[in-house]
C-alpha cells in the first residue's frame, strides 16, 4: 500500500487577509479583492493586492534584496509551519522546500529599470526566482532538497505535486510546499495588457469585472500573494498527533505539447485522469472543482471540454467555481493558493461561488456554483485545476481524512 500524503497544515498571504479560514469565509461571501490600479497608466487596470507589512516579518536589516515575492513566501510558510504545529523530531535533512514562482522579483527589475542607471547591487539574487525557497528555506534551516518550479500558472501545484511525490517516496519526512508571485508592477501590468488577457471594466466596476465562465467574460485580473501547504505521511501526522486538514490523494501533469499559450482539451484530460488514476477514484466521487477558470475566451470553453471528457455522465454531479473572480490571478502561486481554498471546501463541506457568472456561456456546460455558495454535506474528494502557458496542466486531487 502508498504512503498517504496528509496536509497538516495551511498558510496564505492573500488578497483578502493572511488567514486560510478568513480567505475561505471571503470567497464564500462572494468579497471581491479586485481593485483599480495605476491611474497614471493610459488604460484602466485592475488588479488584487496584498496589504502587507514586511516589518512583521523582517527587520529593516534583512529586508536588504529581499522582494515582495520572498517577502510573501516567507510569511506564507511561516504561518503554514505554525499551522503544523511542532514538527517533532524531523532532521532537517529530511526536510524540502518545494516552490512555485511564474517571473521572481518583478519589483526588483522594475525599480532597476527605472534607477537611471544606479542599478541596486542585489537586484539579481532580489529577482531571481529561486529567491522565494531559498528564503524559506534559510529562515528554517532546511538541509534536504530545496526546489523552485517555474512552470507559468502551474508553478506552485507542479511543486505541491513534486513535493507529495517526494513524501510518498519516502525521500522527506516534511515538505514545505507552495508557491509566491508578486507581479503588480506598471511594467508587468502592461506586457499583460498587450496579450489582450486582462478583464475589461468601466468606471466603478473593477470588483466584478473578472466573470469566469460567463457569456460576456473578458479575462483575468492579476493577483498577488503567497500560499503554502505542510505535507507529510498521514501515519507520521497521526503519530505526532496533528490535525490532518485533507489527504493529497492524487495529482497528475501532463503537457498539450502543441502551442505555447493556446489551451489544449485533450492535455488537461490527460492531467484530469491521472489524479484521478493516482487516488484510486471514479469521477462520480470527485464533487467539487476549483477550476482554473481565468475568464479569458478561449480558456474557459477548453476547461469544460476536458472536464466534460473526463467526468462524462458523472459531470452533472460536479460543482465548479473559479475563485479567481475574487482574488484575482496568482500566475505562479495560483495552484497553492486555489489548493487552500480546496482544503477548506473539503473541509468544511461548503463550497465557494462562481462569483459574477449570473449569465453562463452555453458553451461552458458545467455546473456552476451559484452566488451565494452551497452546502455540500456529502463532499469527500474535490481537486484543483491549474493549466499554464507553455501547455503545462497540474490537478491536484484531495479527499477528506
Amino acid at each position: 500500500m502508498s504512503t498517504a500524503v496528509a496536509v497538516t497544515g495551511l498558510g496564505v498571504v492573500s488578497p483578502h487577509g493572511s488567514d486560510a479560514d478568513t480567505l475561505f469565509d471571503a470567497l464564500l461571501q462572494g468579497r471581491s479583492a479586485i481593485a483599480p490600479v495605476f491611474p497614471e497608466l493610459a488604460k484602466p487596470a485592475c488588479a488584487a493586492t496584498v496589504d502587507f507589512d514586511p516589518l512583521a516579518w523582517f527587520t529593516k536589516l534583512q529586508l536588504t534584496g529581499v522582494d515582495r515575492v520572498s517577502q510573501l513566501a516567507v510569511a506564507a510558510a511561516d504561518l503554514a509551519l505554525r499551522d503544523a504545529g511542532a514538527l517533532g523530531d524531523v532532521a532537517p535533512e529530511r526536510l524540502g522546500v518545494y516552490a512555485g514562482c511564474g517571473m521572481g522579483g518583478a519589483a526588483a527589475l522594475e525599480a532597476a529599470y527605472r534607477s537611471g542607471g544606479r542599478v541596486p547591487p542585489l537586484t539579481i539574487p532580489a529577482f531571481m526566482p529561486n529567491a522565494p525557497a531559498a528564503h524559506v528555506a534559510m529562515r528554517h534551516k532546511v538541509l534536504g532538497p530545496v526546489l523552485t518550479y517555474s512552470v507559468a500558472c502551474a508553478s506552485s501545484a507542479v511543486a505541491i505535486a513534486e513535493a507529495a511525490a517526494a513524501v510518498q517516496r519516502g525521500d522527506l519526512d516534511v515538505a514545505i510546499a507552495g508557491g509566491s508571485e508578486a507581479l503588480v508592477v506598471p511594467g508587468v501590468v502592461l506586457a499583460w495588457q498587450a496579450m489582450h488577457t486582462l478583464a475589461a471594466f468601466d468606471e466603478g466596476m473593477a470588483a466584478s469585472c473578472v466573470r469566469p465562465f460567463a457569456a460576456d467574460r473578458s479575462g483575468f485580473a492579476l493577483g498577488e500573494g503567497a500560499a503554502f501547504v505542510v505535507l507529510e505521511s498521514a501515519e507520521r501526522a497521526r503519530a505526532r498527533g496533528a490535525r490532518i486538514h485533507a489527504r493529497l490523494a492524487g495529482w497528475g501533469i501532463s503537457s498539450d505539447a502543441t502551442h505555447l499559450t493556446k489551451p489544449d482539451a485533450a492535455g488537461q484530460a490527460r492531467a484530469l485522469s491521472a489524479a484521478l488514476r493516482r487516488a484510486g477514484l471514479a469521477p462520480r466521487d470527485v464533487g467539487y472543482c476549483n477550476a482554473h477558470g481565468t475568464a479569458t475566451r478561449a480558456g474557459d470553453v477548453v476547461e469544460c471540454e476536458a472536464l466534460a471528457q473526463v467526468f462524462g455522465a458523472a459531470l452533472p454531479g460536479l460543482a465548479v467555481s473559479s475563485t479567481k473572480a475574487l482574488h484575482g490571478h496568482l500566475l505562479g502561486a495560483a495552484g497553492a493558493l486555489e489548493a487552500v481554498v480546496t482544503v477548506q471546501a473539503l473541509a468544511r463541506r461548503r463550497l465557494p461561488p462562481n462569483a459574477h457568472g449570473s449569465a453562463p456561456d452555453p458553451e461552458c456546460r458545467v455546473p456552476l456554483v451559484p452566488a451565494g455558495g452551497a452546502e455540500a454535506p456529502q463532499l469527500s474528494a474535490a481537486i484543483s485545476n491549474s493549466f499554464a502557458f507553455g501547455g503545462t496542466n497540474a490537478v491536484l486531487l484531495f479527499t477528506r481524512d
